[in-house]
């Protein structure tokens, strides 16, 4: 069984940065593929970003230029590095990870971008 725990989330004024870690527990294939996705109130869930074992990255347009997603294989945890933080990007972002054919889900954790 995999676990996914969150973290780094909060309130950031705009312009602000903020770094979020997730950290994978359990039966991990070498192969698989970790991420992030998020959900603003009312709206349905959205990648942000992901990276695959083998160092492939994916990012969403509206966060290109911004986000940095990161991994350290041997904690098996992913950070997404965001910067020039927007009030759009309010959401709760969840930590995703495909592994051995199922999709597995954090938590989440709230970011808030407000004044």
């Amino acid at each position: 069984q995999v676990q996914l725990v969150e973290s780094g989330g909060g309130l950031v004024q705009p312009g602000g940065s903020l770094r979020l870690s997730c950290a994978a527990s359990g039966s991990i294939f070498s192969i698989h593929v970790m991420g992030w996705y998020r959900q603003a109130p009312g709206k349905q869930r959205d990648l942000v970003a992901t990276i695959t074992s083998g160092g492939s990255i994916n990012y969403a347009d509206s966060v290109k230029g911004r986000f940095t997603i990161s991994r350290d294989s041997a904690k098996n945890t992913v950070y997404l590095q965001m910067n020039s933080l927007k009030p759009e990007d309010t959401a709760v972002y969840y930590c995703n990870l495909y592994n051995a054919g199922r999709i597995n889900w954090g938590k989440g954790t709230l970011v808030t971008v407000s004044s």
